[in-house]
């Protein structure tokens, strides 16, 4: 293993290397003040699908594609600033539409789990089976998914400064009942809680969504939230592979996606499966402002060059006329 020896660069000096390796910086100002805003790192981030590449055939007679380090002709520092600005209003929308629907699914969790009991998230009976278990790896026996997510939640309670919190501790006993404890759920928690819930309970919930199983809503929400944190994180999202891919559903199940399993993906586990689970769940919550509307115009702007162009979003390019990305206000916006 070798060591990192890689020098500091100024500012110049990492404009003289991109140069060096065929990237054309026509004003050397602007492209300095994109590197002071965003990095170096980053930036470059943004120009690897830009590089040259080719196939070779190792010993074993296995292909894989070999990436250097120069880039292909034609490419310019705009290219990598385009694809910045595209993903900073794409992280954006995902993270507007995660939090309505994270604060829908908290409401209707409560609501739910409220009219079985003020404490159901306290109750054996809530849950299933396997959440209350406690689970074994490499031999160690470890808490139930119940008594893990039960600790998180412990934590956050111990550690809140909110005001409702504190009226808890002083006037009561510190229980919360739901209504109040899903105020104080990271996204993680809700997500890990829908999916310990009994089958009854969480397909109630799903149908709320005009989400028809438990095992469906369960996959959507553990994507989401995965999605919400590369967002939240100002990682790269547009051309990412879900390491979380929420589960596509049967064409009969939610006729709006059915464009999903009905021809293959460009890119199978690309952002815009995610683009297409909210857009649908976002039709059960009043609050949306033609998120579809605002986020099929942006797919439509997406930076297109030789080299690259909107479906390494995972999304073919006649899906955005589908039903689900029309506007929902269509008298207020423009197309």
């Amino acid at each position: 293993m070798e060591s990192y020896a890689k020098p500091w660069l100024s500012i110049d000096d990492q404009i003289a290397l991109l140069r060096s390796r065929g990237l054309a910086v026509p004003d050397d100002d602007a492209a300095a003040a994109v590197l002071r805003e965003v990095g170096y790192y980053r930036l470059t981030g943004y120009l690897y699908p830009f590089r040259v590449s080719r196939v070779v055939t190792g010993d074993d007679g296995r292909s894989a594609t070999e990436v250097g380090e120069t880039y292909r002709a034609g490419t310019s520092f705009g290219d990598a600033a385009a694809l910045l600005a595209f993903d900073r209003r794409l992280r954006l929308l995902v993270l507007e539409a995660v939090e309505r629907v994270e604060v829908a699914v908290r409401t209707r969790l409560a609501h739910t789990l409220g009219r079985v009991s003020p404490f159901a998230h306290e109750e054996e009976a809530s849950f299933a089976r396997s959440f209350l278990q406690p689970r074994s790896t490499d031999g160690e026996v470890r808490p139930s998914g119940h008594e893990a997510w039960s600790e998180r939640l412990r934590v956050r309670q111990a550690a809140s400064e909110e005001a409702f919190v504190t009226h808890f501790r002083e006037k009561y006993d510190g229980r919360m009942p739901i209504w109040v404890v899903t105020e104080l759920m990271e996204f993680g928690q809700v997500s890990r809680l829908y999916g310990g819930l009994r089958n009854d309970l969480a397909t109630e919930v799903a149908r709320e969504f005009s989400v028809p199983t438990k095992k469906l809503m369960q996959s959507w929400l553990a994507s989401l939230n995965y999605v919400r944190n590369v967002a939240a994180h100002h990682a790269r999202l547009f051309n990412r592979k879900l390491v979380v891919a929420p589960r596509r559903p049967t064409v009969d199940q939610v006729p709006s996606l059915a464009h999903l399993s009905a021809e293959p993906a460009p890119k199978e586990f690309g952002v815009y499966n995610a683009l297409a689970v909210l857009a649908h769940l976002l039709d059960s919550i009043p609050s949306n402002e033609d998120w579809q509307g605002r986020t099929r115009r942006l797919l439509r702007s997406f930076p297109e060059t030789d080299h690259i162009d909107v479906t390494s979003t995972g999304v073919l390019r006649h899906w955005l006329a589908e039903p689900l990305w029309s506007d929902r206000h269509p008298d207020d916006v423009s197309r």
